[in-house]
């Protein structure tokens, strides 16, 4: 019993003191379980988010506990802030080489406010931006005269939004199918994914807005390089999770989601920007005598 005197007189004396006990047992390295893995999965794990990010993911699903149909469910959902929101737009404007958008912004808390409200602003951005280039365009012409096009905001919004939620669906789908046929191929879940899709077409804002450009050497132009960034972003994303498939498929598998990529774009300038110009009837000005007179048209 005098150790435990001793023990205590010392505690007594100096607070901050650290006392040893020998039954304790000895810690375990945390790099032991490092050392174990292969060095080529290091780098996977990495860019997939594969260790403490699963964890974070988890953790953060423990959290949602409530049911799918109440209001509290979905809020969870919309919970970032401003700073968050920005981070990831500018996480898909200028795009890192070699780093995974769902490890560096997405995985900690996915959300669909940023995804939604990028959507809504382009289809309003691509129509008002379609109605006002077929002004420009025809603009002086005496036989044109400008009505807008409200038709545009419809299938606008038809086309992103059918494209930003029924492609990640598929996607995930595939990516979730694959999983069960090869055991190492980690998959994103529904709402990552279509988090990535959502502010891989932030680009596309501004690029709209300068398509009212009446060139279309101009508007392509933009159109390319608008579609390598975005682009870049979803291959880098979803290329690491396909990576040790099989090699065609994984090759297919990025083909496609750049195929449908680049069509979304090429569809949206060649649609409401670069429609092939229409022959308007010269107007009918009635005479004062009775008859009428048909103007024509230089």
């Amino acid at each position: 019993f005098a150790e435990f005197d001793d023990a205590a007189n010392l505690l007594a004396a100096n607070p901050d003191a650290t006392t040893i006990s020998i039954d304790e047992p000895a810690e375990i390295p945390k790099n032991q379980h490092g050392r174990l893995q292969e060095p080529g999965r290091e780098e996977d794990d990495e860019l997939l988010g594969t260790d403490d990010s699963d964890k974070t993911e988890l953790l953060a699903g423990q959290k949602k506990s409530a049911p799918f149909w109440t209001f509290e469910y979905y809020q969870t959902f919309f919970d970032v802030d401003t700073y968050q929101v920005l981070d990831r737009i500018k996480g898909s404007v200028f795009p890192v080489p070699g780093k995974n958008f769902v490890r560096l912004y997405i995985r900690s808390n996915p959300d669909l406010y940023g995804p939604f409200w990028i959507c809504a602003t382009l289809v309003f951005t691509i129509a008002v931006s379609g109605n006002l280039s077929n002004f420009f365009i025809h603009l002086g012409k005496p036989t044109y005269h400008y009505v807008p096009e409200f038709r545009k905001v419809s299938i606008a919004a038809t086309t992103i939004y059918a494209y930003a939620w029924l492609v990640p669906l598929a996607l995930w789908g595939f990516l979730m199918w694959r999983n069960s046929k090869v055991m190492n191929i980690v998959s994103y879940s529904f709402l990552e994914i279509v988090c990535v899709y959502g502010y891989s077409l932030f680009i596309y804002i501004p690029t709209a807005i300068l398509w009212i450009i009446p060139q279309k050497v101009v508007r392509w132009v933009l159109m390319m390089f608008s579609l390598c960034l975005s682009g870049s972003v979803l291959v880098m994303t979803f290329w690491p999770a396909v990576r040790d498939d099989n090699r065609r498929i994984a090759l297919a598998t990025v083909g496609t989601i750049v195929l449908l990529h680049a069509l979304l774009a090429v569809g949206c300038l060649a649609y409401f920007f670069d429609a092939p110009e229409l022959d308007f009837p010269a107007p009918i000005i009635p005479a004062h005598n009775g008859t009428t007179v048909i103007t024509k048209s230089q």
